[in-house]
């Protein structure tokens, strides 16, 4: 039986949900959601569809295709699959696709994915197959490798056994990593990809990744010690007990990070992100309920895959105040920046940081008025901070909900590597430099590697969360989302700052914007829903919120 016959025999097993149509992701996800139009009704709400992992079984097949194709286009470099839904519900799940550095997949092969993942039939499905494979001249018959890993969600082993069935079918080479957090499968994929290379990128095991990162957080930290516990919020998923195999490698607590670790019940995998996680912490502005922490205490929460991360604390008077994606960027971006001029660098590391639209308008201003570094604002979705990122010498780029990392290029590793310090103090500062490169993990946001960074940092500094959140003053802000017949009418650009349609719109949100001291608002399509969201800051909360209602009026009038 041919590889065709195979993939036709073994599609007929994941038939595609009725209704519902699929679409790669900002987040380099495959989200879903249902087709709900007078001709079309689905069968279910969007809410119900909305990466529900019932009807994720054929499209997870499908990536599975498409990874053996990606594979094959690029002489047999393994590719990555990931089955979570982050942060989302236990009931959801899906699907992402990771390239051979590590990054996510590339925008041309999401297209791809995307078409693969709505064939109707089976046989519409391999002629797709076959078609793509000739559009990009792929040998069917040459090697490919797949690695895939899932989080601890109940679905993940039912869509593994899909995927498995695909790479079968598509006579693809792979392993089954098991349950790994989303960082951690990159990790490999990168591992894997430069073994034996000048790029070397580290051990492609689950042991080596500790290894590395608790190496380099040894050499950072330089005997330096953080003030008090940190307490880590694993939001019952895959971070738990990665994180407490983590601590195993770290120094003893007493002679370097004390870290409780709470909400790491992966035996219940309807726990996962209940109430707890990063998602929730930003969003609701509040501790977990779980949360015992005392005042000034230090903790961070992760998400249900471990790529994102954000601190917090309450304050003696029992105020809660939120150190998200903003905060720990410039946190970084200051730190990185006086490394660079202490190791005599400064000169020849560009270094910037890049946010997007949702960024509080005071982060940016510290970061390009104090810092004196470049900022450049890009769509939402990593993929985008990650691509701008890597314009830099050092980049460093986190979405205001966790997510994000520092990019360094092949230009900053060289010379960070091979700079001859000309004092002791050079010395001490390259040092430092050079572990960071390895504690960073440069392939995608990740939750662990970027709490021992924020470590790192607050230790070298000597700062509490008060000495951290007092760097500057957010700008109050509010996110309204408004509901719409027809999303596609509101077109934006300028990194989605500006609409260009409907007409008129832009111009009347201007107005609102101009009466109102240090005003911005912005408003954008849902890349998942027929909602468009505005976003609104300004000088005082009863002002940003005036704000935000009246554009939300603005975007109801015209959609």
């Amino acid at each position: 039986m041919s590889s065709l016959d195979k993939i036709l025999e073994a599609s007929a097993k994941h038939p595609p949900a009725e209704g519902v149509t699929y679409q790669y992701g900002t987040a380099g996800r495959m989200p879903l959601q249902a087709k709900d139009r007078r001709k079309n009704l689905a069968k279910m709400s969007y809410k119900e569809a909305d990466r529900n992992s019932d009807v994720l079984d054929s499209v997870v097949f499908r990536c599975g295709l498409v990874a053996s194709l990606r594979s094959r286009s690029l002489g047999g470099k393994t590719i990555g699959v990931m089955i979570t839904a982050s942060h989302n519900p236990p009931v959801d799940n899906g699907v992402k696709l990771v390239d051979p550095t590590g990054e996510m997949l590339i925008a041309s092969w999401e297209g791809y994915a995307t078409e693969m993942a709505n064939a109707k039939t089976d046989q519409e499905l391999v002629d797709l197959y076959k078609s793509l494979a000739a559009k990009n001249r792929i040998d069917l018959n040459a090697p490919a490798h797949v690695v895939f890993a899932r989080d601890t969600r109940a679905s993940g082993s039912r869509l593994a056994a899909c995927l498995t069935d695909a790479l079968v079918a598509s006579e693809a080479k792979f392993t089954d990593y098991k349950i790994l957090t989303t960082p951690q499968l990159h990790y490999m994929v990168r591992c894997i990809n430069t073994n034996g290379t000048e790029e070397e990128y580290g051990e492609p095991t689950e042991k080596g990744y500790y290894e590395k990162l608790s190496s380099a957080f040894r050499l950072a930290m330089k005997n330096k010690k953080p003030s008090g516990a940190l307490t880590v919020d694993c939001a019952n998923g895959v971070g738990g007990p990665k994180l407490v195999e983590l601590i195993k490698y770290l120094p003893p607590k007493d002679e370097s990070l004390d870290i409780k670790v709470v909400n790491d019940n992966v035996l219940n995998p309807d726990s996962l992100n209940v109430e707890c996680g990063a998602d929730f912490v930003k969003t609701s502005q509040r501790a977990p309920p779980s949360s015992k922490a005392g005042p000034l205490d230090r903790c961070c929460s992760l998400d249900g895959d471990a790529d994102r991360i954000v601190y917090y604390f309450t304050d003696k008077r029992g105020l809660f105040h939120l150190l998200d994606g903003d905060r720990i960027a410039a946190l970084a971006a200051a730190f990185l920046a006086d490394l660079s001029r202490q190791s005599g660098l400064a000169e020849i590391l560009n270094i910037g940081v890049v946010q997007t639209a949702y960024a509080n308008g005071a982060s940016t201003k510290y970061i390009e008025k104090d810092l004196r570094l470049a900022v450049r604002c890009t769509p939402t979705g990593v993929k985008h901070l990650h691509h701008e990122a890597a314009n830099f010498d050092i980049g460093v780029y986190f979405e205001a909900n966790g997510h994000g990392t520092v990019i360094f290029s092949d230009y900053a590793r060289k010379h960070i590597a091979t700079h001859e310090p000309k004092s002791p103090a050079q010395r001490d500062a390259l040092e430092i430099l050079q572990a960071l490169l390895q504690l960073i993990n440069q392939a995608v946001g990740d939750a662990l590697s970027d709490m021992l960074l924020v470590e790192v940092v607050l230790a070298h500094k000597g700062w509490g969360t008060e000495e951290w959140l007092g760097i500057y003053n957010d700008l109050p802000n509010r996110l309204v989302r408004v509901v719409v017949l027809d999303r596609n009418v509101f077109v934006a650009e300028d990194a989605e700052r500006r609409l260009v349609t409907p007409k008129g719109a832009q111009a009347a949100i201007d107005e609102a914007v101009k009466k109102v001291r240090q005003g911005r608002s912005f408003a954008r399509a849902s890349g998942t829903e027929d909602a468009v969201r505005v976003y609104a800051e300004a000088e005082t909360r009863a002002e940003a919120d005036d704000l935000a209602n009246k554009v939300a009026a603005i975007v109801k009038q015209y959609g």
